[in-house]
């Protein structure tokens, strides 16, 4: 007799000798002993799983001649040795035909299929088709098949294998029974091919099986082909065949795991020599740098399940590790150690940028420089700084929003452009403070740390160092500073500090009873200069038009572009004074922005003011002013040794251009 492979020689004849698909057989046994057979089947899963062979054992479980309960057959399981049986296992049944559908699979087919259909067996119970391959079956040959699916003839059954149930049209699907079937656990092919190496007479250890294992990636098939493979190449003693880890590496053109390994530990400790030095080796010796990069990306998979699942090198896998880990337990222990060795996170990473080598291998010329180019990138991205502490450096969320606090990106304009805001006001003079500016409590962020480093100050330092309290920008004592003197008791009344860079210096106005400066006192080119007269407070205005843009998901600009506009009353005309061209305001303050705006002016009783949007007539000055020194002993000269506005020049690079005195004459 011919020589058969072991996947055709070991083929299962009973539902008993399947390995892996536990669900699948313990259900057609129990449907075959209750009489409940569908007239249509789908198997479908992973390659080389039995989904041909559960078919046509289950053929002859519908065939075979002798009944349930008897003698020669006491269970659901086929006799195999009556006449049906035998023909069925032999390929040859008259009443069981078996198509391929990847040549079968146009129109003409079926219909001849559907045709032949209608008669009745010609000597078995059941007349069965088995469609391998069932997927490429044409989307009119499955819709010629679909009247007859949907009303079959009592001795009509249909099974179909298929890989890709997702390509059979739901029509077809829905009328059969689907048996989804799992890859074979690495156990379970191991203990398979153990017992076919006993009765082959093979001289095998446990990690050359599982290392076959492995290589059949959950196909009981494929891991069955491999061995046939590596028992013609073995040698052999005595006339038995002699398999080795070695010899059955060299035959798949695969790596030990153990060069991984070293590859993470020169990475830990950032080694980039090493890294180079252990890839050279490996491509030297003949390997392909793509292969190389599977072999990795999969070493960094089971790591990170290792990492995620808490497996320790000297603990046994178990649960979650175990059924993740379909590896043998030497390699479990080695993806454990390299696990250690980094965080979860970092794991993550190397994986991705592994990932994203391989797929760039495919298509690059030098295949070699990418493959060393990636597991550089290994070593330099544990150098990188986590997004998280960056983050977390920041402080806490942006405070609420009330009427005398700013958001802190208009604070962060008002450096900037210029826009008044009060110092010291409603304070004790030792922490005096700048509304709604600030939101992180304790700790500086990266911005100034990075400042203290290039250019360290003791204003800066003092100031980033007292703690911040929510929605103000606390700033170091005043006596902390050797430059500042602590005022007097009438120096100690607030006093209102305008970086807006003005031509005239504006008069000096007076507080209101409650500590807030007065808006009419307002200089005219903060934008605010008709607010108390006209009955309408235009903060409050422009904080509600930006809220109700920046509700709106897309209008983040506009949002934005409101912010850092200027809100002006002329009569019964709101001006909005936009920082934007001429030509972009169109697009800035589009239609949907406008109208958000006159909704929200609506709802705070100003429905009847017309809203209109001009753009910027503000020009750029081509020659820089020259700063104007401030008298001895002077409010110009207080303000200017102020911690606070030393911080602003330094970080904002803002002028002091206008200074409103609001401390009490009398």
């Amino acid at each position: 007799m011919a020589y058969q492979v072991l996947a055709r020689k070991y083929r299962p004849l009973r539902f008993s000798d399947v390995v892996g698909q536990d669900h699948v057989t313990r259900t057609l046994l129990n449907a075959l002993s209750q009489q409940r057979i569908a007239h249509g089947y789908i198997f479908s899963g992973h390659r080389g799983i039995g989904k041909t062979t559960i078919a046509r054992i289950l053929a002859s479980a519908l065939n075979c001649r002798n009944a349930i309960g008897s003698e020669l057959r006491p269970t659901p399981e086929p006799c195999n040795a009556c006449d049906s049986c035998l023909e069925i296992r032999q390929g040859n049944a008259v009443d069981v035909i078996e198509i391929d559908a990847a040549t079968n699979r146009g129109i003409d087919e079926i219909r001849e299929l559907r045709d032949a259909a209608r008669y009745r067996p010609s000597r078995d119970r059941y007349k069965i088709y088995i469609l391998d391959e069932a997927h490429q079956i044409t989307d009119a040959a499955f819709n010629a098949l679909l009247k007859t699916l949907e009303e079959p003839p009592d001795h009509i059954v249909f099974m179909m294998a298929t890989t890709q149930p997702e390509d059979i049209p739901q029509t077809i699907r829905s009328r059969c029974q689907h048996f989804s079937f799992h890859a074979v656990k690495l156990d379970d092919i191991v203990g398979q091919l153990r017992r076919i190496s006993d009765d082959e007479a093979i001289a095998v250890d446990n990690a050359a099986l599982a290392l076959l294992a492995e290589a059949g990636d959950g196909s009981m098939r494929d891991a069955l082909s491999i061995m046939d493979q590596a028992i013609a190449s073995a040698p052999t003693d005595d006339g038995k065949p002699m398999l080795t880890v070695e010899q059955i590496r060299e035959l798949m053109g695969t790596v030990s795991n153990v060069v991984y390994e070293e590859i993470l530990e020169a990475v830990n400790v950032n080694s980039s020599a090493a890294v180079l030095t252990t890839i050279s080796r490996l491509l030297d010796a003949g390997n392909g740098p793509q292969q190389l990069a599977r072999q990795f990306v999969r070493y960094l998979r089971n790591c990170t399940i290792a990492k995620i699942t808490s497996l320790t090198p000297d603990a046994v896998a178990t649960g979650a590790a175990a059924d993740l880990l379909q590896i043998s337990d030497e390699e479990r222990r080695r993806a454990a150690r390299s696990a250690a060795l980094f965080t979860e996170e970092e794991l993550s990473r190397f994986l991705s940028i592994m990932l994203r080598t391989f797929d760039e291998l495919g298509y690059r010329q030098e295949q070699r420089l990418h493959l060393e180019l990636g597991l550089l990138k290994l070593v330099h991205v544990q150098r990188l700084v986590p997004i998280e502490e960056l983050l977390g450096q920041l402080g806490s969320p942006v405070p609420r929003k009330t009427a005398s606090t700013t958001t802190p990106s208009k604070a962060a304009s008002a450096a900037h452009t210029g826009t008044s805001v009060p110092v010291g006001a409603g304070h004790a003079p030792a922490e005096s403070a700048v509304r709604g500016v600030a939101t992180s409590p304790l700790r500086a962020t990266p911005f100034q740390s990075d400042q203290v480093r290039r250019t360290p100050s003791a204003a800066f330092t003092s100031a980033a160092s007292t703690p911040m309290t929510e929605g103000s920008l606390a700033l170091a004592p005043q006596q902390a500073s050797a430059e500042v003197k602590r005022p007097s008791a009438e120096a100690e009344r607030p006093h209102l500090i305008d970086t807006t860079p003005l031509a005239q210096p504006v008069p000096v106005g007076s507080a209101s009873s409650s500590g807030a400066p007065n808006p009419r006192s307002l200089p005219e080119a903060s934008g605010y200069n008709s607010a108390a007269a006209s009955g309408f407070d235009l903060y409050t205005l422009q904080s509600a038009c930006v809220a109700a843009v920046s509700a709106i998901k897309g209008q983040g600009s506009a949002a934005h572009t409101l912010e850092e506009a200027s809100f002006a009353l002329a009569g019964d005309t709101l001006e909005i004074q936009t920082t934007v061209s001429q030509a972009m305001l169109p697009i800035a303050i589009n239609p949907e922005a406008e109208r958000a705006v006159k909704s929200a002016l609506r709802e705070l009783g100003a429905g009847r003011l017309h809203v209109k949007f001009t753009a910027s007539r503000v020009k750029a000055s081509t020659k820089p002013r020259a700063p104007r020194a401030a008298a001895a002993g002077s409010v110009e000269e207080l303000a200017a040794k102020h911690p606070m506005v030393q911080q602003a020049q330094q970080l904002f690079a803002a002028e002091i251009s206008n200074i409103i005195d609001l401390r009490d004459k009398n």
